[in-house]
């Protein structure tokens, strides 16, 4: 069964030449206009990534990720603008892209980042291995479970969430740098920007710690990266 691409553009020659590149390349394609219509259709087509244009009538493409985070939909979402400015960048990842090109883009590229991305969101084993249980201090994770608590109060966590913890859990003490963090979480093949990883840092600690700003668990090693504990 072919993966559906959810294409989000009010452009509609852009829309064209994405729908004919992805369907040469085996993928079924489903097209939006405007950011309402998008919404919709991901609650009817269930797609498994989203192309999604940053500036759209009716819902902003800020706004539509920002909704689909907001309802713990965790489909891997490749953001289009024509600006290139860093604080565009930024707050994409702020609002949960996971991918972000600049008009103009080759096809071949578009292409090859859905695909790295699809990899990347298929279930992955890799934080279960021999061991099924973390525990750090009063904080606890069940790896087969994928529960997560904190003083026996259960979290919710989204994937990356979970397996940026699983990560740090498996070695207190030891300091991963964002690389090691993109590379065993995002994937080699990640072409996004490292700051996607303290995006998703700073969500973990809103969710485990008491006080995200003075984190008990997650500990930020300046100029290194982050471990737990210390």
């Amino acid at each position: 069964m072919s993966e559906k691409i959810l294409l989000v553009d009010d452009e509609e020659a852009i829309i064209e030449s994405i729908e004919f590149a992805l369907k040469q390349e085996g993928f079924e394609v489903v097209k939006a206009g405007d950011g309402q219509e998008a919404l919709q259709k991901v609650q009817l087509e269930k797609p498994n990534l989203i192309v999604l244009d940053l500036m759209l009538p009716e819902v902003s493409g800020l706004e539509v990720c920002r909704i689909l985070r907001r309802e713990r939909n965790e489909v891997p979402i490749i953001m289009l603008t024509a600006k290139g400015e860093e604080i565009d960048r930024v707050i994409g990842l702020e609002v949960g892209a996971d991918d972000y090109l600049v008009k103009p883009f080759s096809l071949r590229e578009l292409t090859a980042r859905i695909r790295a991305l699809l990899r990347r969101s298929k279930p992955s084993d890799a934080e279960s291995g021999n061991v099924e249980m973390h525990q750090y201090e009063d904080l606890s994770m069940n790896l087969t479970e994928h529960k997560v608590t904190v003083k026996g109060k259960l979290v919710e966590l989204s994937p990356k969430e979970f397996k940026i913890l699983a990560m740090l859990m498996s070695s207190p003490n030891k300091v991963f740098s964002r690389e090691d963090l993109l590379e065993q979480v995002w994937g080699l093949d990640f072409y996004g920007d490292t700051k996607t990883v303290d995006v998703h840092i700073r969500w973990l600690r809103e969710k485990i710690e008491s006080d995200a700003s003075n984190p008990k668990y997650v500990q930020t090693v300046r100029g290194f990266g982050y471990r737990l504990g210390g």
